[in-house]
């Protein structure tokens, strides 16, 4: 899809992390950005400072796991520019714990707003789109909804759920004109870790990968196959090439491809391979277990 001024990006979970980045990314190329987030405020600010740029861009507060809030996005999108060319689901949310301390409620909220929240704004934006026989649904998931990571079950299996539900929609658009594409980032520098539920996911994952070296040398072991840190600024960059040229899957983290195609192939081999990751963790997670989850 060429990019121009015409274009219109709905772009949910915007108000931080690679959701702002990639609004400010679509803006420089000239595209129409649509911020949605539930922090009205600082969505407010991010989409001043592109208008200040010379950008077009409008902010609607937005809780996507309310489905009258999602249709409603979608409906003061097209109210007020018209038409919607690229939908990209980012908002999302983690959180911390084993399955067995896993609650029904923490359940729906991870689902709620990683799975669900899919639907629920997807859905409207679908026939405006294979009416004008052009348009791109992009879902963020992430490496974990195509391999497993410790402590974090219901958010490991909503995206899962992610990467399902573009394979079942790209069926549902052939021949329509419409892409659809599924993302899955590794570690991106975002405060995303930091804020998940039950505690800080990145300082677990951070700490036990510390630790897995230490396992590694005295097992014996191969170090667990890690990707590095890229910025929100790297994703979003790679979103625009995605929607310039659309494919089903992007992997934006190199070596990741082959590691999920190892994943689906073979678990075992790959759960080998990630052992000193693994073991890291459950060590440095009993560890805050006992003294008491970091807040």
């Amino acid at each position: 899809m060429e990019l121009t001024q015409e274009t219109v990006v709905v772009i949910t979970g915007a108000s931080s992390g690679i959701g702002a980045a990639t609004a400010r990314r679509f803006a420089r190329e000239g595209a129409r950005v649509v911020l949605a987030a539930r922090r009205a405020e600082r969505l407010a600010e991010i989409a001043q400072e592109l208008r200040q740029s010379g950008a077009t861009a409008l902010a609607i507060p937005t809780d996507v796991t309310d489905p009258e809030q999602a249709h409603r996005l979608i409906e003061q999108t097209l109210e007020h520019f018209g038409r919607l060319d690229v939908l990209i689901n980012n908002a999302g949310r983690g959180y911390v714990g084993a399955v067995e301390e896993t609650t029904p409620e923490m359940l729906l909220r991870m689902f709620a707003v990683n799975a669900f929240a899919l639907w629920y704004v997807t859905a409207p934006a679908l026939p405006v789109m294979k009416a004008q026989r052009r348009g791109h649904i992009i879902v963020i998931s992430s490496v974990v909804g195509r391999w497993g990571y410790p402590y974090s079950s219901a958010y490991v299996a909503a995206k899962h759920a992610a990467v399902g539900f573009v394979a079942a929609l790209r069926t549902e658009l052939v021949g329509t004109g419409v892409e659809a594409s599924v993302v899955c980032p590794a570690a991106v520098d975002t405060d995303w870790g930091k804020v998940t539920d039950g505690g800080p996911l990145g300082d677990l994952y951070i700490a036990g990968i510390r630790r897995s070296k230490a396992i590694a040398a005295e097992r014996g072991l191969p170090l667990a196959p890690l990707s590095r840190i890229l910025s929100p600024d790297d994703i979003a960059e790679q979103l625009v090439q995605l929607v310039r040229s659309p494919r089903s899957d992007l992997f934006t983290h190199p070596g990741t491809a082959e590691l999920a195609e190892l994943a689906a192939r073979d678990r075992e081999t790959f759960e080998q391979r990630m052992l000193p990751f693994y073991l890291g963790v459950q060590q440095v997670y009993a560890e805050w277990r006992r003294n008491a989850m970091p807040e």
